[in-house]
């Protein structure tokens, strides 16, 4: 199952796009509807806000006035947290339930118009956030709800701003002209992105990669890592004695192959061994073989190879997993590798200009791994380099 969470601001326009998904056979949990359902009447959930808010809370039809519940609830903190603690594990239970009762095929797509503010992102494989300019949301809340304009800018400025949901969005859709846009959108995102991720996801096959190929570096893959990195913390949690972002792609200016190398450090590989099924669910599938060695991540040296490596099943960003033990020396080399290059501008331009030579001379043959055995010389040669400045600054590998 794909988990995916759907956000956007007050009158952005996510119910136009919840709708379309759920053309093409999406499975929309709506967390508006289940904190309806979870107070609706008859229910334990309203029972406790009532006791809690007083019996004049229901309407002549037995229901909450939902209204009126927030003018008391948001009142002062302590109603707040009440109210919280009354809402919340309802609502998680409920949407934990129909999370489960999701067919094994299924994209479920959770829309959460809170999701940013939550902090939920790392709950999903995959979040789009649906946008449109201010002035276009203030004027579909006045023609949709009534609101005026200073009441929908108030509404607007309350939630996350434009930066923070950018920070959070693995797709950002643009609302904010005609529905027939955003919708073509939608469809070449489903056939594009969702259904191939789907089936990767649920086939355990990582996406295909095409031929390597040096771009310019580009700083959102360092926002991209961080999103990456917060879903592998909450697949492994504490079994994490660190992850981080490594390679080419993080280091600033550095030219690299548009794949997001990062590098997960457990105490054993006994058990990185038994990590395989919760990597597997985050997007992330062991590869064996020839690929258990795979080089390519800056310090992987024939001496200390021995590792676990995965990648991931999103077609549209590649990245790999390197799962090591505590006690190899390989991770650290690949944290100092990667700090060294950052602070060597000569370096930096030499390594990309290699890396560019060899590139373009596996373009035609499409193999990345020769490309990235072939770069190990120079990555060895280089490693002298950085270990004499290690010990010359007192470098440490940091948390």
């Amino acid at each position: 199952m794909l988990r995916v969470g759907l956000t956007g601001g007050i009158g952005a326009g996510k119910t136009t796009v919840a709708g379309r998904l759920r053309e093409h056979g999406a499975t929309i949990i709506d967390a508006d509807a289940i904190a309806r359902e979870v107070v609706a009447p008859g229910t334990e959930g309203l029972a406790a806000v009532t006791e809690r808010f007083g019996q004049d809370l229901l309407t002549s039809e037995g229901e909450l006035d939902r209204q009126e519940l927030a003018g008391r609830a948001f009142a002062d903190e302590s109603s707040r947290q009440d109210l919280n603690a009354i809402m919340h594990p309802r609502i998680a239970a409920r949407t934990a339930e129909l999370m489960r009762d999701a067919a094994d095929d299924a994209i479920v797509v959770h829309d959460v118009p809170l999701l940013v503010e939550g902090n939920m992102e790392s709950a999903y494989h995959l979040v789009i956030v649906v946008d449109a300019d201010e002035s276009t949301r203030v004027q579909r809340l006045a023609d949709s709800r009534g609101i005026d304009e200073g009441d929908a800018r108030a509404r607007i400025a309350s939630q996350a701003s434009t930066a923070q949901r950018r920070r959070a969005a693995d797709v950002w859709l643009d609302n904010s002209g005609s529905p027939q846009r955003v919708r073509a959108a939608i469809d070449s995102l489903w056939a594009e992105r969702l259904a191939p991720f789907e089936e990767n996801l649920r086939l355990r096959r990582p996406a295909p990669r095409g031929a390597p190929r040096i771009v310019d570096h580009d700083p959102d893959w360092q926002v991209e890592a961080e999103r990456l990195l917060a879903r592998l913390h909450a697949a492994v949690g504490e079994r994490a004695v660190r992850i981080d972002h490594i390679g080419s792609t993080a280091v600033p200016e550095l030219p690299a192959k548009d794949v997001i190398d990062l590098q997960l450090v457990v105490e054993t590989l006994a058990e990185a061994d038994c990590l395989v099924d919760a990597l597997g669910d985050a997007g992330f599938v062991r590869r064996t073989g020839e690929w258990s060695d795979s080089a390519g991540d800056h310090g992987a040296t024939s001496v200390w190879w021995e590792k676990r490596f995965h990648q991931h099943t999103d077609p549209a960003r590649p990245a790999n997993l390197h799962v090591r033990s505590l006690d190899s020396p390989a991770w650290r080399l690949s944290l100092l590798f990667r700090d060294w290059v950052a602070a060597h501008p000569a370096e930096r331009v030499a390594y990309a200009e290699y890396k560019r030579r060899l590139a373009e001379s596996h373009a035609a043959d499409g193999h990345t791994e020769a490309y990235a055995a072939d770069k190990q010389p120079w990555i060895d040669a280089a490693l002298l380099r950085a270990r004499e400045w290690a010990d010359r600054t007192g470098w440490e590998a940091g948390e």
